[in-house]
């Protein structure tokens, strides 16, 4: 499904000086995996996550999405395939404040450039009945729960009915009893919604979730 080759990512700190986040990282996700990337803050799994997520461009090495060479993509290209085909879900939920509930997992729809094959409005409403947020379709984020704010964050990726959900530090911000409540939902969506689960924590009883665990540290996969 995404495959980094031999992926390096280094930002300029000066005329002179660079610093080397990732280094010669070879690492793939297959299809209804769940994986989790583990590694201490610094270690490089966020670069690594921005890079498997198209949020960034690595500075050596390659990246395919099922079996298409990043590279050789358009900007306008990337953004299109980021939109379709990854949902993402992140510690501070990045919910839009202003907006209810049902209106924030709407959001994606309203920026997709591909053609919807389904309602939006009665998916997003088939999914707040399943996830278990019934009567809260109107309620603005700031009125309920930071658990329900997590699984708004993950309706909203799965509104644009993702091939990949990737979840920076999904329980960051939550207790252990939402957190747990959180993973057992990613871990359901990856076993009967077949959706492929990529998880980056620092957590290791987090990381223990997924079937597979990728470690880095120093900017390098160990």
């Amino acid at each position: 499904m995404i495959k980094l080759v031999n992926v390096s990512k280094s930002y300029k700190i000066d005329e002179e000086t660079y610093f080397h986040a990732l280094k010669g990282a070879t690492v793939e996700i297959k299809e209804k995996e769940f994986v989790s990337i583990i590694g201490p803050s610094g270690s490089g799994k966020s670069t690594l996550m921005h890079l498997i997520g198209l949020l960034d461009k690595s500075t050596s090495g390659e990246i395919l999405i099922q079996n298409k060479k990043v590279s050789s993509l358009s900007d306008d290209q990337i953004s299109s395939l980021r939109n379709e085909f990854i949902g993402f879900v992140f510690q501070q939920f990045n919910l839009v404040p202003k907006l209810t509930v049902i209106e924030n997992i709407l959001l994606p729809t309203v920026y997709s450039r591909k053609k919807i094959l389904y309602n939006p409005e009665e998916k997003a409403h088939n999914l707040i009945k399943t996830f278990g947020l019934s009567g809260k379709e109107n309620s603005f984020p700031n009125k309920i729960s930071g658990g329900q704010q997590q699984r708004v964050a993950i309706l909203r990726a799965l509104i644009m009915e993702p091939k990949l959900i990737l979840a920076d530090e999904p329980t960051g911000n939550l207790d252990s009893k939402s957190g747990s409540e959180i993973m057992n939902l990613l871990k359901q969506l990856n076993e009967k919604e077949k959706i492929t689960i990529a998880v980056i924590t620092h957590e290791k009883d987090i990381a223990a979730y997924g079937k597979r665990i990728i470690h880095v540290k120093d900017g390098k996969i160990v």
